[in-house]
């Protein structure tokens, strides 16, 4: 299919403009080594510390910095993204945004949700919200729909005083999602998921290659992308033909009567 095509072909441009940066700027581990949560944040997309769904990750920083983290939503998903950020005990006014993209880093807007905010003089912390739209396992190029694969949250202050520049902060940043099921089910499914580096990773599979230092993500669902093609809308589907069909036989049997008619003639 023509999108499927279009967007293999983003895909592979962008996981061969990232390729050779492999080595240099992985993103941040999703959880230390001891299996707690990350506690630190990437400054870029390509640094962005992956972190599962339902999994709380806290950072520090300075005001002023852009902070950012990744995390895998697959088709059917509406995913929620919550920030609470820690501010010092003396500042001005300051306005904090959440931003949420998509594998292709494209801005996807909050259905709803506080996603930029306002801490007045004094407030010790404000907290943030973005409920993105489903995620559709195929759209048009022009639909600018959300697509399976990897999002990235940057979380920065977008208004504050000059004075204010630089003091210390701390962030908490989690990432959940409700399934909507066959509601958001669509025709067709992409060739991958938008995962940075997946095009470069398909390939050496094909070639026998087993190059997986090209993958500049490792993140995805715990129970692996969805084919897309899959949804409980068959299952409806399926009950809707079997009352059909009932439905057709009781029919039947009401209207077809006793029998022959006893006024007929029996050689009629």
């Amino acid at each position: 299919m023509r999108i499927t095509r279009v967007l293999s072909t983003a895909l592979l441009a962008l996981g061969l403009a990232a390729g050779p940066a492999a080595a240099d700027s992985s993103p941040s581990p999703g959880a230390s080594d001891d299996g707690k949560a990350p506690t630190r944040a990437g400054t870029s997309f390509r640094t962005a510390t992956e972190i599962d769904q339902g999994q709380r990750a806290t950072a520090s920083g300075s005001t002023g910095d852009y902070l950012y983290w990744s995390f895998p939503a697959d088709a059917g998903q509406r995913p929620t993204v919550g920030a609470t950020v820690k501010l010092p005990a003396s500042h001005g006014t300051q306005t904090w945004q959440i931003d949420v993209y998509d594998g292709l880093r494209r801005r996807q807007s909050c259905q709803y949700g506080a996603a930029t905010r306002t801490a007045a003089q004094g407030t010790s912390s404000v907290e943030l919200a973005c409920v993105l739209r489903t995620v559709r396992a195929w759209s048009e190029p022009w639909a600018d729909d959300p697509l399976p694969g990897t999002y990235y949250v940057r979380l920065t202050v977008v208004d504050l005083a000059a004075g204010d520049l630089g003091q210390p902060v701390s962030a908490e940043v989690r990432a959940d999602s409700k399934h909507i099921g066959g509601a958001a089910a669509v025709d067709g499914s992409l060739a991958e998921p938008l995962v940075p580096g997946i095009a470069v990773k398909s390939g050496a599979e094909k070639d026998g290659d087993g190059a997986k230092s090209a993958v500049l993500s490792s993140i995805e669902p715990d129970d692996g992308w969805s084919s897309g093609w899959w949804s409980d809308r068959w299952v409806w589907t399926g009950i809707g033909g079997v009352l059909a069909a009932l439905a057709g036989i009781g029919g039947y049997a009401l209207t077809r009567g006793s029998g022959r008619p006893s006024r007929v003639p029996p050689n009629a």
